[in-house]
């Protein structure tokens, strides 16, 4: 079902359409949320955050053209979904979050999982990773102004950052590719993700 819905919307890889037909996004949410587990939509894990719909999910991450030796990092972990198809799709996840209970309920899902490529921690993830960088691939699931400088510092010449820019109303979804000769950007349609909450982007007080 979840296949079909997000090849309707035109995910077509192949590997990424794999991995999110294999995570089970009902252990991702509160029990009295299973039943919507598979909705298109985004839904509250706790906290005032969310798991993102399942299309989102997907585009992000074929966006990110994953590939097995890859080296990614994430920052927002929140229920882990999304960190649980990027280690199906490649080498090593290293993952951030910066609110301990989310991340608790993440580790212990991974374990259940049997995942064993994700490093995860506690912290700022305007900031990344530094001393694991630099990445094949970043994937942001919060809102930023702009992207974090020591994000784009970290990304790897010939990888991809997706990230959403914008307000607390508005945002776009950015892809970000490093080559040679610089950064170049492409912004492929509006969204509206929870704020990443850093001095590098939006403040505590500015949460709605």
């Amino acid at each position: 079902m979840l296949r079909a819905q997000l090849e309707a919307r035109g995910i077509r890889d192949r590997r990424v359409l794999a991995a999110m037909a294999w995570a089970p996004r009902e252990w991702f949410l509160p029990s009295h949320l299973a039943a919507d587990a598979y909705d298109d939509a985004p839904l509250p894990i706790g906290n005032a955050q969310t798991i993102s719909q399942p299309y989102i999910v997907g585009l992000m991450t074929a966006e990110l053209v994953p590939q097995r030796r890859d080296r990614v990092l994430e920052i927002g972990t929140g229920s882990g979904y999304q960190t649980a198809i990027l280690a199906h799709l490649v080498r090593a996840v290293y993952t951030v979050e910066r609110l301990p209970d989310l991340l608790v309920e993440a580790e212990e899902r991974f374990r259940r999982l049997r995942l064993t490529n994700i490093e995860a921690r506690l912290g700022d993830g305007a900031h990344g990773w530094p001393e694991v960088a630099p990445f094949d691939g970043i994937i942001v699931t919060a809102a930023a102004p702009q992207l974090p400088a020591p994000l784009a510092d970290q990304l790897a010449e010939g990888g991809r950052l997706v990230i959403p820019i914008g307000d607390l109303v508005s945002q776009e979804l950015v892809v970000v590719h490093r080559t040679g000769t610089g950064f170049h950007e492409r912004r492929i349609g509006g969204v509206r993700f929870v704020p990443l909450i850093s001095r590098l982007a939006f403040t505590e007080e500015s949460r709605p």
